[in-house]
C-alpha cells in the first residue's frame, strides 16, 4: 500500500530524542509513506513513490498531514466501576491522600475490581480502548494495581493480554501490585511489601511463563509516595522484581519527593512517572540517564493542582521527555493523548514539535519499543494517522475535538467516524 499526498509526513527520527533533539523533525510536504507486510518500506515525497511503484494499492491522504501512532506509556485500563462521588468530595476541598487515607481512592476501585472477573474486567475497559484507539492512540502500556491479591492481580493481566490479543490497540503489560497496601495489610505495610516481594513476583512470573510465554515478562511499577510505598519498601520491590528478571518502571514525586527517581535512575528503570516534586539534583540526574521521564499532565489537570512536571528543566538538561495519560478513574479519566499534548504545550510549556516527539517515539521508548514504534522510518511497524487537518500543530493548538481521520495499525486501516465538537 501506498499511502500518498500527505501535506506533512511528519515524524522524529533515529530513536528516542535528548533535550533540544526533541525539536527536530522529519516533515516531508507532499509526502508518501510506501508500507507491505505491515511494516513501513520508505517514506519520501509524493512524486518519488508514485513514480517508483506505479502498480501498488494507493490510499489518497487527500492533503492532510500524515504522522506516527500515538503512544501511551502509563495508563490504568483496566478497572471495573467508578469513582464520580470522589469527584464532588475534591471539589469540596479534601484532597487526594485524604480520601485514599479514608478508604476512598484506589481502595474503592479495589473493591470493585475484585468482584469484576476477568470477562467483566474487559467489557468495561474495551470501549476505553476503542476510544484511545480511534482518538491516535495505536500502542499503550497497560498496569493492574486494583486487585492488591495475587488471583485478583492475575485477573487484570489475563485481562491486558486478551484485549490486546482483541486489538486494535495494542498493549504493554505492567504488574502494579505495589500500587497500594492491600486494605487487609491496612496496619502492616511492611507485610504487604514482604508479600509482593516475596510471594506475588515470584508466582506472577511463574503463572506469566505458563500462559504468556510468547510475551516478554511485563513491567513491574510501583507506586513510591507517602500514604503507599517508601522508598525503603520501593527498593525491596524493585531489587526482587529485577532479581527475577522483570523490567522496572515506577510512579515518584507525585505529591512529594522521596528520592524515587534517584532510585529509578540506580536500578535502570525504563521510566519514572509523575516527577512532579522532583528535586533539581534528582531532575539532573534522570536528564544523564537512559531512564524515561513521563509526565502525566492529565493528572494535576484532574486534581485542579496547579503544580506539573517541570518538563523544560528535563529537557534543558538533555533528558528524555515522554508524555502518557494516566487513563484511571480516579484522577485522569481520560485517553486522548491529543488533550495530553494539549495540556502539555499549555501547561509544561512544550513546542508542538516537543510534544509530538515526546507521544511517540519518546513514549515508546518508555515501554522499551522505539525499535518498534514509534516514528515512521524504514523498517518500523505500518502505525500511522492520516488527520482530518493539513498541519500537525492542529493538534496541540485545538483540544476537545478528534483530528484522526484514518488509523493505520499494522498496516491494516481503519477509518474513524467523524465526531463534531467531541469532549476527551
Amino acid at each position: 500500500m501506498l499511502i500518498h499526498s500527505a501535506s506533512q509526513l511528519v515524524t522524529p527520527l533515529g530513536g528516542m530524542r535528548r533535550g533540544k533533539e526533541m525539536s527536530d523533525l522529519q516533515i516531508i510536504p507532499d509526502g508518501a509513506v510506501l508500507v507491505r507486510d505491515g511494516r513501513i518500506v520508505e517514506a519520501s515525497s509524493t512524486d518519488d513513490l508514485l513514480g517508483a511503484y506505479p502498480d501498488e494499492d494507493k490510499l489518497d491522504a487527500g492533503g492532510k498531514a500524515v504522522i506516527p501512532g500515538l503512544v501511551d506509556p502509563h495508563t490504568h485500563l483496566v478497572w471495573a466501576g467508578d469513582r464520580a462521588a470522589e469527584f464532588e468530595m475534591r471539589l469540596q476541598g479534601k484532597t487526594y491522600m485524604e480520601i485514599m487515607a479514608a478508604g476512598g481512592g484506589i481502595a474503592s476501585t479495589v473493591r470493585a475490581s475484585r468482584q469484576a472477573g476477568v470477562e467483566e474486567l474487559i467489557r468495561q475497559a474495551l470501549p476505553r480502548a476503542r476510544s484511545m484507539f480511534a482518538h491516535g492512540t495505536t500502542t499503550a502500556e497497560a498496569k493492574s494495581g486494583y486487585g492488591l491479591e495475587l488471583g485478583s492481580e492475575i485477573d487484570q493481566l489475563q485481562a491486558i493480554l486478551e484485549l490486546d490479543t482483541l486489538g486494535p490497540l495494542e498493549l504493554a503489560p505492567t504488574f502494579l501490585g505495589a500500587h497500594a497496601v492491600a486494605p487487609e495489610y491496612r496496619d502492616d505495610p511492611d507485610g504487604y511489601t514482604a508479600l509482593v516481594a516475596d510471594d506475588m513476583l515470584p508466582a506472577v512470573k511463574s503463572w506469566w511463563e505458563a500462559n504468556a510465554a510468547q510475551h516478554p515478562l511485563p513491567f513491574v511499577d510501583v507506586f513510591c509516595e507517602a500514604g503507599a510505598f517508601t522508598l525503603q519498601q520501593t527498593r525491596r520491590i524493585l531489587e526482587k522484581a529485577r532479581e527475577l528478571g522483570f523490567p522496572l518502571k515506577i510512579h515518584v514525586d507525585e505529591f512529594e519527593a522521596l528520592g524515587g527517581t534517584r532510585l529509578a535512575v540506580e536500578l535502570g528503570a525504563a521510566s519514572a512517572d509523575h516527577l512532579v516534586k522532583t528535586t533539581d539534583e534528582e531532575l539532573q540526574m534522570l536528564a544523564k540517564s537512559h531512564t524515561v521521564a513521563v509526565s502525566l499532565p492529565c493528572t494535576p489537570f484532574g486534581l485542579a493542582d496547579p503544580h506539573y512536571t517541570q518538563a523544560r528543566a528535563i529537557i534543558d538538561n538533555g533528558g528524555v521527555l515522554a508524555l502518557a495519560s494516566d487513563l484511571n478513574p480516579g484522577t485522569a479519566w481520560c485517553g486522548n493523548m491529543q488533550f495530553v499534548m494539549a495540556l502539555a504545550c499549555r501547561y509544561l510549556r512544550l513546542t508542538p514539535a516537543e510534544a509530538l516527539t515526546a507521544a511517540t517515539i519518546n513514549a515508546a521508548a518508555a515501554i522499551k519499543r522505539e525499535d518498534k514504534i514509534g516514528s515512521i522510518e524504514p523498517g518500523k511497524q505500518a502505525d500511522l494517522l492520516i488527520l482530518n487537518v493539513d498541519d500537525y500543530c492542529q493538534l496541540v493548538y485545538r483540544f476537545g475535538t478528534n483530528l484522526v481521520q484514518t488509523v493505520v495499525k499494522s498496516g491494516r486501516v481503519y477509518p474513524i467516524q467523524p465526531v463534531q465538537e467531541s469532549v476527551c
